[in-house]
Protein backbone atom coordinates (compact mmCIF):
# COMPACT_ATOMS: atom_id res chain seq x y z
CA UNK A 1 0.00 0.00 0.00
CA UNK A 2 1.08 3.48 -0.85
CA UNK A 3 1.91 6.21 1.54
CA UNK A 4 -0.31 9.15 1.90
CA UNK A 5 2.54 11.90 1.73
CA UNK A 6 -0.12 14.49 1.65
CA UNK A 7 -1.71 13.58 5.31
CA UNK A 8 1.96 12.94 6.50
CA UNK A 9 2.64 16.61 5.63
CA UNK A 10 -0.10 17.37 7.57
CA UNK A 11 0.47 15.68 10.50
CA UNK A 12 4.03 16.75 10.87
CA UNK A 13 3.10 20.03 10.55
CA UNK A 14 0.51 19.53 13.13
CA UNK A 15 2.34 18.05 15.34
CA UNK A 16 5.82 21.00 15.32
CA UNK A 17 3.19 23.67 15.81
CA UNK A 18 1.64 22.00 18.78
CA UNK A 19 5.47 21.21 20.35
CA UNK A 20 5.95 25.05 19.30
CA UNK A 21 8.32 24.67 16.77
CA UNK A 22 8.90 27.48 14.60
CA UNK A 23 9.89 25.40 11.31
CA UNK A 24 9.21 21.66 10.08
CA UNK A 25 11.09 19.55 7.11
CA UNK A 26 8.61 17.76 4.88
CA UNK A 27 9.92 14.47 3.57
CA UNK A 28 9.20 13.43 0.54
CA UNK A 29 7.31 16.06 -1.45
CA UNK A 30 5.18 16.29 -4.31
CA UNK A 31 3.32 18.57 -6.37
CA UNK A 32 0.28 18.68 -4.50
CA UNK A 33 1.80 19.53 -0.97
CA UNK A 34 3.44 22.01 -2.67
CA UNK A 35 0.09 23.80 -4.29
CA UNK A 36 -1.41 23.31 -0.87
CA UNK A 37 1.15 25.15 1.00
CA UNK A 38 1.03 27.92 -1.94
CA UNK A 39 -2.73 28.14 -0.18
CA UNK A 40 -1.73 27.89 3.33
CA UNK A 41 0.48 30.72 2.88
CA UNK A 42 -2.64 32.92 0.84
CA UNK A 43 -4.59 32.15 3.77
CA UNK A 44 -2.22 32.87 6.20
CA UNK A 45 -1.76 29.80 8.19
CA UNK A 46 2.03 29.54 7.29
CA UNK A 47 4.90 32.40 7.25
CA UNK A 48 6.87 30.76 4.36
CA UNK A 49 8.13 27.69 2.67
CA UNK A 50 11.18 26.57 0.67
CA UNK A 51 11.76 23.64 -1.71
CA UNK A 52 14.76 22.02 -1.72
CA UNK A 53 15.58 19.43 -4.67
CA UNK A 54 12.57 19.28 -6.54
CA UNK A 55 13.25 16.82 -9.41
CA UNK A 56 14.74 13.90 -6.57
CA UNK A 57 13.63 13.14 -3.83
CA UNK A 58 13.97 16.86 -1.87
CA UNK A 59 12.33 18.19 0.78
CA UNK A 60 10.28 21.04 1.70
CA UNK A 61 11.23 23.59 4.75
CA UNK A 62 7.67 25.13 6.16
CA UNK A 63 8.11 28.30 8.58
CA UNK A 64 5.40 28.38 10.81
CA UNK A 65 2.78 30.98 12.29
CA UNK A 66 1.02 29.35 15.10
CA UNK A 67 -2.13 29.37 13.55
CA UNK A 68 -2.89 25.93 12.78
CA UNK A 69 -5.07 24.31 15.36
CA UNK A 70 -6.31 21.12 13.03
CA UNK A 71 -5.44 19.83 9.31
CA UNK A 72 -6.62 16.66 8.17
CA UNK A 73 -6.79 14.93 4.37
CA UNK A 74 -9.52 13.19 3.51
CA UNK A 75 -7.75 10.34 1.85
CA UNK A 76 -10.81 8.79 -0.15
CA UNK A 77 -11.89 9.58 -3.37
CA UNK A 78 -14.92 11.59 -4.07
CA UNK A 79 -16.63 12.24 -7.35
CA UNK A 80 -18.29 15.63 -7.00
CA UNK A 81 -19.71 17.72 -9.75
CA UNK A 82 -18.78 21.70 -9.27
CA UNK A 83 -22.37 22.93 -8.33
CA UNK A 84 -22.06 20.34 -5.55
CA UNK A 85 -18.49 21.42 -3.98
CA UNK A 86 -20.52 24.03 -1.65
CA UNK A 87 -22.52 21.76 -0.54
CA UNK A 88 -19.93 19.25 0.68
CA UNK A 89 -17.87 22.14 1.91
CA UNK A 90 -20.80 22.68 4.43
CA UNK A 91 -21.63 19.23 5.14
CA UNK A 92 -17.81 18.92 5.88
CA UNK A 93 -16.81 21.79 8.22
CA UNK A 94 -17.76 21.46 11.62
CA UNK A 95 -18.90 25.39 11.69
CA UNK A 96 -19.59 27.75 9.21
CA UNK A 97 -16.93 30.36 10.10
CA UNK A 98 -13.92 27.83 10.92
CA UNK A 99 -11.65 26.45 8.53
CA UNK A 100 -11.04 25.65 4.63
CA UNK A 101 -11.70 22.88 2.43
CA UNK A 102 -8.89 22.21 -0.56
CA UNK A 103 -9.93 20.03 -3.34
CA UNK A 104 -6.97 17.86 -5.34
CA UNK A 105 -8.00 18.21 -9.19
CA UNK A 106 -6.85 16.85 -12.53
CA UNK A 107 -6.35 20.59 -13.56
CA UNK A 108 -4.70 21.21 -10.16
CA UNK A 109 -5.40 22.25 -6.18
CA UNK A 110 -9.01 23.91 -5.93
CA UNK A 111 -9.37 25.97 -2.23
CA UNK A 112 -12.70 26.98 -1.41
Amino acid sequence: MGRRILNDALRSMVNAEKRGKAMVELKPISNVISSFLHIMKHRGYIKDFQVYDPHRVGRITVELQGRINDCKALTYRQDLKAKDIEAYRLNTLPTHQWGYVVITTPDGVFGS
